[in-house]
Formats: structure tokens, sequence, C-alpha cells
């Protein structure tokens, strides 16, 4: 180490209190993390790319400062879904440190693994209060059955009015309407339960049919009086 001649002609002061950083909460303790190691949380963070055209959500679960779990969930665009497969063979293994400075292929996932480095960084994580955290494999509750994210898309214009198109129970047939042409329901098709039923065996007419929901008020006697393809119409 090099030290400039000011400093090496400076007189030894005895340094005071030295009481470390400050705790954090890490799954259920209190922590003083001074290296990689003493980090553990399992949180979610969201990253967008710089022409904003796409965005992901990530989800990391870390034991001792490694990602033994991550998810990774985007939105948008076609370049960043590909590169989230790259991205979630990356990601596990890594300690934090390494995970923050790896590219991870896409300007919107690198973004997502800052914000989550923060978080995790600053005792902010989903778990900081839950004994021993959550186990690895919590990550895969968020996408639910059929293991499918949870995905909304609307769509509307001034002149024609609001479609719904996807919704966390699937993808939108049909939108139902009441006597003042508002939105009052919808018929859904769950994919993942769809795709379920189908790979146990269930022939593709019996499992599509069984997959088929509503929400609202989607029927006659509800009060709906027009149906229409959101799609199409």
């Amino acid at each position: 180490m090099q030290y400039s001649r000011e400093v090496e002609e400076m007189v030894c002061v005895a340094k005071g209190p030295n009481n470390g950083p400050s705790p954090i909460p890490e799954e259920g303790k209190w922590v003083q993390a001074r290296e990689i190691s003493d980090i553990s949380g399992f949180t979610h963070g969201i990253g967008w790319c710089a022409p904003q055209q796409g965005a992901c959500k990530l989800t990391l679960n870390v034991k001792n400062g490694i990602i033994e779990e991550a998810l990774v969930e985007t939105l948008g665009c076609s370049g960043m879904t590909h590169s989230a497969a790259m991205a979630s063979e990356i990601l596990p293994g890594k300690t934090i440190l390494e995970a923050l400075n790896t590219d991870l292929v896409c300007d919107a996932i690198n973004t997502a693994m800052r914000e989550l480095f923060l978080q995790i960084a600053y005792g902010r994580t989903q778990s900081a209060f839950s004994d021993d955290g959550l186990v690895v494999g919590a990550g895969l509750e968020d996408l639910g059955k059929g293991l499918r994210s949870q995905v909304g898309t609307t769509y509307g214009t001034r002149v024609k009015g609001p479609r719904y198109l996807e919704t966390a129970e699937g993808y939108v047939m049909k939108i139902a309407l009441d006597e003042n042409d508002q939105i009052c329901g919808y018929q859904f098709l769950s994919l993942g339960r769809m795709m379920d039923d189908i790979k146990k065996g269930i022939p593709v007419e019996e499992a599509y049919n069984k997959s088929i929901g509503t929400y609202g008020r989607f029927k006659a006697e509800d009060g709906a009086v027009k149906w229409i393809d959101p799609r199409k119409q």
C-alpha cells in the first residue's frame, strides 16, 4: 500500500468506538453483515431496459450469500424472453456480488438484479422476519397451479373502448357487456390447467372444456346482454 508524504508524516491517533455495521433483519434474526456469506433473504424486484420496451420480474432466494433459487419472468420483448433462459442458468450458484457484476444478457434483467441487491443488502427482503427464511422452491409459489406467470393484458381505444385479453385467471375468450355496453364479466381459458390435463392423458377437447371458466356477471341471468370476442370484435 502506498501513502502520500502528508499521510506518512501524520502522527497516529487511536480510533474510537467501532460498533460495526447496523444490524439488518434476515430470516428472523438481526445480522451485522460484514461478509457476503452473512447475507440471506428471499426477495423480488423489477427491472427495465433502456428503451423501456420490456420489463423483468426477478425473484431470488439467497442463503449464506449464495443464490440458491432464481425465477426470471419477462414481458414485452422477445429478445428478453430468450435472455431469461440464459439468466436462469447463470444466476444459481453465484454469490450476490458475482451476480451483480455478471452480464445477465438483457439490460432489464441486469437492472432487476441491481434492484434486488439493494433490497438484500439493506435487509428489505420478503423473508426478513421469517424464521429460517423460505425454502428453496418458494419462488414457484408465485406462479400458482400450472406453473405459469400471472399476466394481465388489456387494451383500449377512445373510439371503441376497453378490451380484456388476458387476466390472472387466463386467456380471455369472451367479454360480457351489460345493457349499457359496459364490461360486466368475461370467460377465460386457464392455459396452465389445460396443459396439465393434456399431459395427464385427458383428451384435448375434454381438457379444453374443463379449463374454461367465467368471472363476474357473465351469464344472461346475471345481467349480461351481449358477448364479444375481444380480439375480433
